[in-house]
């Protein structure tokens, strides 16, 4: 692997200052129910309310670092890296354009808006991405892609790395996959930290293409806009650089829409505190995993963001899952 713990460590002292040391939770009565010790990396109490903050901020610190700053930057997305750069630029003094899918969360396009940058909207993912590629050209100009850039992945790798540094002893790290920065950022960080802890990712069964990418050893491309309430999780495709981490991780999961609504409940209850489906999602592979497991284990999940819309809510309540305590 290119990237090492070393890396992270650097991406840490770069973001301090724009970003929160979000805390690490637990629940008693969880940790009965399912006789493990589950914590987990609040990241819903990030910047813009989540992960994404991290990586944005450090691509723009270390371009400052490195005499590469820009006059402008670009990105694409369709959430919650569209929040964080046009955060982060703010934060640098530099102008924003956000090129984001029509079909994008409302909130995360208006919460873009609010933080001064300008939103481009496309009536699907891969006009955005031809967009951005055309804007991207312009004269000092830098283009912020949402998980296929090193420094991209090195900030969003400080999240694990500072629960790893809090939390001992830690048999396994969970996080959920989109276009595989937060997983891969989460690899290196606890390959740099402590060689025997597991780092699994876990993705939306309607959204698989990590998944079969993974399968079948080469990146497998979504064929249309997937049908999955993880909304942070509907990359058509990880990237070529997120691709080399994500095989080599230790497990990998792929979780139906019902135990994704199941967990959101679940957790936002346990917890307090309101998560992301795409963040609620990896619970489910932390059960199966413990499943196949001997002996008490001590499991870190990463909460990767809060920020959910009113509509996502709606369907996320339809049903009552809490009359069905969480057990292996």
């Amino acid at each position: 692997m290119g990237l090492s713990g070393k890396d992270i460590e650097q991406a840490k002292s770069r973001i301090e200052g724009f970003i929160n040391q979000t805390p690490v939770l637990t629940s008693t009565l969880l940790n009965q129910w399912l006789g493990h010790d589950i914590f987990f990396k609040m990241e819903n109490f990030q910047k813009i309310g989540a992960f994404k903050a991290r990586g944005a901020c450090n691509t723009l610190a270390w371009l400052q670092e490195t005499g590469q700053q820009p006059k402008s930057v670009v990105a694409n997305s369709s959430g919650n890296h569209a929040q964080a750069v046009a955060y982060a630029a703010g934060k640098f003094g530099l102008p924003a354009t956000i090129f984001m899918p029509d079909y994008s969360s409302k909130v995360k396009i208006q919460a873009t808006r609010s933080y001064g940058a300008e939103v481009v909207l496309s009536e699907t993912r891969d006009i955005t991405d031809e967009k951005v590629r055309e804007a991207a050209k312009e004269k000092d100009t830098y283009w912020i892609p949402p998980y296929n850039h090193e420094q991209v992945i090195c900030g969003q790798g400080t999240a694990a790395w500072e629960a790893l540094n809090e939390v001992e002893n830690v048999n396994a790290v969970f996080a959920p996959c989109g276009g595989g920065g937060l997983l891969s950022g989460t690899l290196i960080a606890a390959r740099g930290l402590s060689s025997k802890t597991q780092v699994i990712g876990v993705e939306p069964l309607n959204a698989n293409d990590a998944a079969e990418s993974l399968r079948k050893g080469a990146i497998q491309r979504l064929s249309g806009v997937p049908d999955t309430l993880a909304d942070g999780a509907m990359t058509m495709a990880v990237g070529n650089i997120t691709f080399e981490y994500l095989q080599k991780l230790d497990g990998f999961f792929e979780v139906e829409e019902e135990y994704l609504i199941y967990w959101t409940q679940w957790l936002s209850h346990l917890l307090k505190s309101r998560i992301e489906p795409t963040s609620a999602m990896a619970m489910e592979g932390v059960r199966r995993w413990l499943r196949e497991q001997n002996g008490r284990q001590r499991v870190l999940v990463i909460v990767s963001g809060g920020n959910v819309d009113q509509p996502t809510t709606k369907k996320l309540w339809e049903k009552d899952w809490l009359s069905l305590l969480p057990k292996l």
